[in-house]
């Protein structure tokens, strides 16, 4: 499986950003596909999972009511929806894929990361 996260870019503080997550060489929709991200000089984090259904998602506390995650399992994408931005998710993203259904925020339980793509949000 190949992930590969794109929509990243330079936007200001309370802009909106959808970044997707597209998967290629097989379906992914049976895996839960999670968020991370890297902000500089920092270790990355945990942001967001959804299940393999798209009915069950979770969120890190610092962009619960902000950032929605949702996947189309036809298209094999899976998106991340972002509002209200602020300076603090300037990042790179990345997009990965679980090793089953539900994967959460520990990283050991994914097995297909993608490339990042970089979000930046200027004050």
């Amino acid at each position: 499986v190949q992930l590969q996260a794109f929509g990243g870019g330079l936007v200001q503080t309370g802009d909106s950003l959808r970044l997707s997550c597209a998967a290629s060489g097989r379906a992914v929709s049976n895996n839960g596909i999670g968020w991370f991200r890297q902000a500089p000089g920092r270790e990355r984090e945990w942001v967001g999972a959804i299940d393999w259904r798209g009915r069950s998602t979770g969120y890190a506390d610092s962009v619960k009511g902000r950032f929605t995650i949702s996947r189309d399992n036809a298209r094999n994408t899976v998106y991340l929806q972002m509002t209200g931005l602020k300076p603090e998710d300037t990042a790179v993203y990345y997009c990965a894929a679980g090793l089953g259904p539900i994967s959460g925020r520990d990283e050991s339980r994914y097995r297909y990361w993608g490339q990042g793509t970089l979000v930046t949000v200027s004050s």
